[in-house]
């Protein structure tokens, strides 16, 4: 029965950590953010993320974004400098019309740095980008 389940492989759905300025505060904080850079609008988005490694753990985080439309992308949380120590996931299950896709991507620890940012998607930002 198991086997008889299809779950098709997520395609032009990113995750991105960013480094914004804070205005109200003026620091530079990381955000992670969620991208559709498909042509198809995104219902029922569920993120769990979590932080993890050999001796800590975060809370998991649940998120859910109703509808994410084509082109497009939304911001899923903070994340504060002890978190980039650790390997950040993000466990995204969406439907695309009446299909199920899930996705697991994965920033491994330290891997979320100035030296790593680069131009996202969609964005007109730098930051680190998982695919």
């Amino acid at each position: 029965m198991k086997k008889d389940i299809q779950i098709p492989e997520v395609k032009d759905v990113y995750i991105a950590v960013v480094q914004e300025e804070h205005l109200e505060y003026k620091t530079l904080d990381w955000n992670a953010y969620i991208i559709n850079n498909s042509d198809a609008d995104l219902d029922t988005v569920l993120i769990l993320s979590q932080g993890v490694s050999e001796d800590k753990m975060t809370p998991p985080m649940r998120h859910t974004i109703a509808k994410l439309p084509a082109r497009s992308y939304a911001k899923i949380e903070y994340l504060q400098e002890q978190v980039l120590a650790l390997n950040n996931s993000f466990k995204v299950t969406f439907f695309e019309g009446n299909q199920m896709f899930d996705k697991t991507y994965l920033f491994r620890k330290n891997t979320i740095n100035d030296r790593a940012l680069q131009p996202i998607p969609l964005m007109q930002l730098k930051g680190v980008l998982v695919k």
